[in-house]
């Protein structure tokens, strides 16, 4: 079936944003990070670049999963035997004047039924896996908000060209390929693990870089679509969309690779199809060795006649050789261990889109990967926490349970005792001195916005302090008390120099600094600790 004509690569893309200057770049696009672009250019942009969006694969029909089962040189042979011995006992029954009984048929509905089974569960697996596999193209975020006219609207991130201008704020996904144009706050950091694998967040910048031609690691004046900013808020420039964009690319490599090796069988396809050629030679051999042994019982030499109802009755006695010596069960079985490999594998969240991939991976020997987020899930917890006692030299040391991002998953353990003023305090600082939160999703998995590790002190708030909120809809009650009691007057990011984050909080007029850190950055700095009364030694 002939696919309509996808639009090339590059007519949308500006050449090296992220060596240029951000006037440079607002010229080129005809737009400005002030007032956006007008709808007339937005009108006209859409014409030529066309809609923000990855074109999604023309999935396979129903009925052509199930001829694919049958696609298959040994079910092929199961068929062709199916076939003949229905035929044979069509003949048997018309010589012998009988009437037609299902029983007479007994053989061929049984391959038949063989046959169906086997392909309803590989019509059940892999119709499943491609349900799986258009959920995961929902990296791209629905919607986003742009300037238009001087205006800042949300709007379906399907909608962008290139020149809009969006806004971006911790936890957003970046909604196409852009500019950083202004920075509204110190820092900008990005989760590229979607494009890089690499789970640390990368810091970003307004000021272009020297090369036009580096890798995507290099490109710190670009954001991309799919990332997430991890924290800080930020002006950019829609630069490329839908497949312009970097994760556009990705998707085109994977599908001319996909065509490429649609026809490459696998090491149990290959095995199958060769014992599948060697039994069709063993049963043609055998059928024609029994029908020659016998040719005398229907050919007469002398009179050189042949006896066609004896020759046919020694050919049904082929036939019912040939018949038998194929593995009707072999299909099936192949099928399902595979099926019960498939279950196994889905129990990890392995999507398994074709069955005989479960038996290729048993064949691989060297797998190349990367860690976070493959190997490992890229969540964060809290293991340990740590107070002072009674005094400076006394340290207060508190087991955390849980190892995922639900609050109600584990517990802080105090002994039995009751949180101590130090215990207070070190929740507040994690709380406030945060820009991360927990939502619920729709499929109820809790997910971070946000740092993993600004998460994992979220959680760690809520096994604190959640059971003593009264009942609420939020996820993060506590946080939400936290954040409601003061007001944040000022926020300093963290830093790969400074190697802390500060933020100036004020409540009944006093203001109080907080600040999260390294050790050796903080500990430094500090000339009082609080023991576990609340006191300062």
């Amino acid at each position: 079936q002939a696919r309509p004509a996808r639009r090339r690569r590059g007519r949308g893309a500006m050449e090296a944003p992220w060596a240029r200057e951000v006037a440079e770049v607002e010229r080129t696009l005809g737009t400005s990070a002030a007032r956006g672009l007008s709808e007339a250019q937005v009108a006209e942009k859409r014409e030529k670049h066309g809609y923000n969006e990855l074109p999604k694969e023309e999935g396979t029909s129903f009925w052509a999963l199930v001829l694919e089962q049958f696609d298959d040189p040994l079910v092929k042979i199961l068929l062709v035997a199916a076939v003949v011995s229905a035929a044979i006992a069509f003949n048997e029954m018309h010589e012998k004047g009988e009437p037609f009984s299902v029983g007479q048929f007994v053989e061929p509905l049984v391959i038949l039924l063989i046959l169906i089974l086997n392909a309803i569960v590989g019509v059940y697996q892999e119709s499943n896996a491609e349900k799986s596999l258009e959920a995961l193209k929902e990296m791209q975020p629905d919607n986003c908000r742009v300037n238009r006219e001087g205006v800042f609207a949300e709007i379906s991130a399907r909608e962008l060209v290139p020149g809009d201008v969006v806004e971006l704020r911790v936890g957003d996904k970046v909604p196409a390929d852009v500019r950083v144009a202004e920075l509204k706050t110190t820092t900008l950091r990005v989760e590229q693990m979607a494009l890089t694998g690499e789970s640390v967040s990368v810091s970003k910048m307004v000021e272009p870089i020297a090369q036009d031609d580096c890798e995507i690691q290099s490109k710190s004046s670009m954001l991309f679509s799919g990332t997430t900013l991890a924290n800080g808020h930020c002006l950019a420039i829609v630069t490329a969309t839908g497949m312009d964009t970097e994760i556009g690319k990705i998707q085109e490599q994977l599908e001319a690779a996909a065509a490429e090796r649609a026809e490459e069988k696998t090491p149990l396809k290959q095995k199958i199809e060769e014992f599948s050629d060697q039994l069709q030679l063993i049963i043609s051999v055998i059928c024609v060795s029994v029908w020659l042994i016998n040719f005398r019982m229907f050919v007469d030499l002398e009179n050189m006649t042949i006896d066609f109802k004896t020759a046919i009755y020694y050919f049904q006695i082929a036939v019912a050789l040939a018949v038998a010596a194929v593995p009707e069960g072999l299909p099936t079985v192949i099928t399902m261990c595979l099926a019960l490999g498939t279950r196994k594998m889905a129990k990890r969240n392995a999507i398994v889109r074709k069955l005989p991939a479960v038996e290729t991976l048993g064949c691989t020997s060297v797998i190349c990967s990367d860690k976070t987020g493959t190997l490992t899930t890229n969540q964060m917890s809290v293991r340990q926490m740590v107070t002072c006692g009674s005094s400076d030299a006394d340290l207060v040391l508190n087991a955390v349970t849980g190892s995922t991002y639900d609050p109600k998953d584990g517990n802080v353990d105090l002994g039995g005792k009751a949180l101590t003023p130090a215990q207070r305090k070190l929740a507040q600082i994690c709380s406030l001195c945060n820009e991360s939160t927990i939502e619920l999703n729709e499929k109820g998995k809790f997910r971070h916005v946000g740092a993993p590790t600004e998460s994992a002190l979220t959680v760690l708030v809520e096994k604190l302090l959640g059971g003593e909120q009264k009942a609420s809809d939020s996820v993060v009650p506590a946080n939400d008390e936290f954040a409601s009691s003061v007001d944040k007057v000022a926020t300093l990011e963290f830093t790969r120099d400074r190697k802390s984050m500060s933020v100036i909080t004020r409540a009944s007029g006093a203001n109080e600094l907080l600040v999260k850190g390294a050790p050796e950055s903080l500990l430094e700095r500090c000339t009082h600790v609080m023991t576990s009364n609340g006191s300062k030694t």
